[in-house]
């Protein structure tokens, strides 16, 4: 193992006998992109010495060739937030709003009860998922908690061990559980 004097962060050993700088007899450990300025990986590389690496490290501006507006742009607190990414995991909670419907950031996080909060009760539910809400018995102001105990309500009720193994309860019970599995997936508890 070497010395901690020897460890340099980005070292790739054995990568090039020789500095990719003219002249240079030093091992090329250290890699730097090919042209500066223009990279944006992956993409060809040159080994250097560690004492090129850092010249080249110290001349580079990731700044170099934009104009005013775009540096201002890229050193924002928002910057890359109008961008687009994979949806977070919600595991059994309501799903988030799509990050990328949102300038700031703060907007965002309250998104979710905002968009409750808008939507009327009769365009929160489509004629299938009224009819579901019917089986359980509820109304079109109902909540994803208030579904979840409705759903096992019935379920008890209905299900043949809860009732001495009599079977005649059996069309109702399915009925409940089709209205549910419809039901929890509905766009009005997104």
């Amino acid at each position: 193992m070497a010395s901690k004097s020897q460890k340099f962060h980005g070292r790739v050993e054995g990568a090039a006998d020789r500095c990719g700088v003219a002249g240079c007899g030093e091992p090329g450990e250290f890699r730097a992109p090919e042209t500066a300025g223009d990279f944006d990986g992956p993409g060809r590389w040159r080994y250097l010495c560690l004492e090129h690496v850092r010249a080249h490290n110290a001349r580079y501006n990731y700044f170099d060739g934009m104009s005013p507006d775009q540096i201002e742009a890229a050193q924002s607190p928002i910057a890359g937030w109008e961008r687009h990414t994979r949806a977070f995991a919600h595991a059994g909670s309501d799903p988030p709003p799509a990050w990328g419907d949102f300038a700031d950031p703060l907007e965002a996080i309250g998104g979710r009860f905002r968009r409750q909060q808008r939507a009327s009760p009769m365009d929160r539910f489509t004629p299938g998922e009224r009819k579901a809400l019917g089986v359980l018995g509820l109304k079109d102001d109902i909540d994803r908690m208030s579904l979840r105990k409705r759903y096992s309500e019935l379920v008890r009720r209905y299900h043949p061990d809860r009732n001495g193994g009599d079977r005649s309860h059996e069309r109702a019970l399915a009925a409940v559980i089709d209205a549910y599995t419809l039901l929890k997936s509905s766009r009005a508890f997104a």
